[in-house]
């Protein structure tokens, strides 16, 4: 048994959509577990239709039907017949939205994340999933709600494990060639929705796999593979043919936006090698990520991450930034689930640069003492680079204003004023 994971791009047009088929068909002599994504942009516009929700704006009305819209023109495209069965189903779906809508907002904004923008994986599972019985394939559709189970951490679900696994372990015995399923989103014991954490489709993946034992994990990409930079930013990208674990995770760690960093652990535990191919060139072998692999630090390794926050956090009475201090303030960011994609002690002071979002830093403030004093500086970007070299450095941040920097051994951390457009 392999597992497959399609991500927005794969299922983003009608188009792509018969590529996937394609794929899919030309590997079904093995049982295949296939983890998909929301089609295209669908999660931003489902973010964007529940910030409108729950502020109660009319907007949200016109969001839905133009997702709608989306979905109906890509099955248009795929399905000969207005009548079948797809758009029905399709529709069903999106009514769970409407039903909220009908009714005022939960006082946690994350339920209401988590039961809404769910809806972007539902949808394109279903319409997949007919995509694949028509093109004659024996395909059974799963709710992954019913084998992901976690706890009521909306938006950052944590998965129970012991229940997961022999959920998951329960399908071993299915016979159909082709088994769809959602990736981001699991289920609480209440039956409410969760989700796994943004762009946590790779994750769900890693998840099947490891409790499956799969042969093999595949995430099907836009790009060759695992680069050392985003080739869109920078021409000079290489490939990397292969990779091991524990480079892999440091390179999603620093937010190299090719795999979710939670996917690796999984994989690793249960000895699972994990390719990541090009969606658009399946003949090609991309990267292969396994314990087997060498380590590459031949070149760097260069990841910017932008709309980034510095926040600097000082005591107000000359207190030492002791343990204590640390100890909190690490509890309180764990609390807000920020990710501190960089930090920096001094004797009175912690800095650290973290992904731009506005609501967890309100829940962030509100929680510091009155002895503490709070910095926000917005418009940044962070450059990492991994086996960095000085000549590496001194070229990435030429003509760039350098607010805070770091080094050690083998990786530099830059905190650079956003370019202006």
């Amino acid at each position: 048994m392999r597992v497959f994971k399609f991500g927005g791009f794969s299922v983003s047009s009608a188009a792509n959509i018969s590529n996937l088929v394609n794929i899919v068909s030309q590997n079904s002599k093995d049982q295949l577990v296939i983890i998909v994504s929301a089609m295209g942009k669908t999660t931003d516009a489902l973010e964007k239709l529940c910030s409108a929700y729950v502020a109660g704006s009319d907007e949200a009305h016109v969001i839905l039907h133009e997702i709608k819209d989306y979905h109906e023109q890509i099955m248009a495209g795929l399905f000969d017949d207005p009548g079948h069965p797809v758009y029905d189903e399709v529709a069903n779906t999106f009514i769970e939205i409407e039903w909220m809508m009908e009714d005022d907002p939960h006082p946690d904004y994350d339920f209401n994340y988590d039961q809404i923008v769910s809806i972007g994986e539902l949808v394109s599972s279903k319409i997949i999933s007919a995509c694949l019985n028509q093109s004659g394939l024996t395909c059974k559709w799963l709710d992954a709600r019913g084998y992901i189970h976690t706890d009521n951490t909306y938006r950052e679900g944590m998965i129970d494990w012991d229940k997961t696994s022999a959920s998951i372990l329960g399908l071993q015995g299915q016979k159909n060639q082709v088994l769809i399923t959602q990736g981001f989103i699991g289920g609480t014991s209440e039956n409410f929705t969760t989700t796994l954490g943004r762009e946590g489709s790779d994750y769900s993946a890693a998840v099947f796999a490891s409790c499956l034992h799969a042969e093999s994990l595949t995430v099907w990409k836009d790009v060759p593979g695992i680069m050392n930079a985003d080739p869109a930013l920078f021409d000079s990208a290489r490939k990397y043919d292969q990779l091991p674990y524990s480079e892999a995770l440091e390179l999603a760690y620093y937010g190299a936006n090719i795999i979710h960093p939670k996917t690796i652990k999984p994989l690793q535990n249960a000895g699972i090698p994990l390719f990541v191919r090009p969606f658009l060139r399946p003949g090609e072998s991309g990267t292969r990520i396994d314990k087997a692999a060498r380590l590459i630090s031949d070149f760097p390794a260069i990841i910017l991450k932008k709309n980034q926050v510095l926040l600097n956090i000082s005591t107000t009475d000359f207190s030492y930034m002791d343990e204590i201090y640390l100890g909190t303030l690490i509890k309180l960011f764990g609390d807000a689930h920020i990710k501190l994609n960089m930090l920096q002690l001094n004797a009175l002071s912690m800095s650290v640069c973290i992904d731009h979002n506005s609501e967890k830093l309100k829940k962030l403030t509100a929680q510091l003492s009155d002895s503490l004093q709070l910095s926000v500086t917005e418009g940044l970007e962070l450059l990492t680079i991994l086996y960095y070299t000085e000549k590496d450095v001194y070229e990435l941040i030429a003509g760039r204003t350098v607010v805070v920097e770091q080094f050690s051994k083998d990786t530099a951390q830059l905190v650079l004023q956003q370019r202006r457009e």
